[in-house]
């Protein structure tokens, strides 16, 4: 398994929606970072805060500078230490992904995915609960 490049793709994809932040997450916002807290509607995440409207990508995930023109793009989070449970946690199934085209996938990953798994385990350790499985 590769190390993260940056390539956005988890971020651009789950940001449509499909992301979710729990009731302790956005009370926090509310209290402590209610420049997060202005894109969350009815218990929701990443709405515009003058629309109303479903943004179809997270409000935080910035296009980091290039140093040359022919690098590839990388991505950042304005709000890494502040990022929803479900963004700390992912990518938490080597077959999830595969599905997503992650970068980080290798061929050995994919002919051996039992120990790819176990890899992916160890690397996300740190991100998860100690009760996650």
């Amino acid at each position: 398994m590769k190390d993260c490049n940056q390539c956005g793709k988890c971020c651009i994809k789950y940001g449509n929606g499909d992301l979710a932040a729990t009731k302790e997450e956005i009370d926090l916002w509310e209290l402590f970072n209610p420049d997060i807290f202005e894109y969350v509607k009815d218990g929701k995440i990443w709405f515009d805060p003058k629309t109303r409207e479903q943004l179809n990508h997270c409000p935080f995930l910035q296009l980091a500078p290039k140093a040359r023109p022919e690098e590839k793009d990388k991505y950042t989070c304005s709000i890494y230490l502040d990022r929803p449970e479900d963004c700390r946690h992912y990518p938490s199934l080597i077959n999830e992904m595969v599905r997503d085209e992650c970068e980080m996938i290798e061929l050995a990953d994919i002919e051996n995915p039992k120990r790819a798994q176990e890899h992916l385990d160890k690397l996300m350790s740190s991100s998860r609960p100690s009760s996650y499985s």
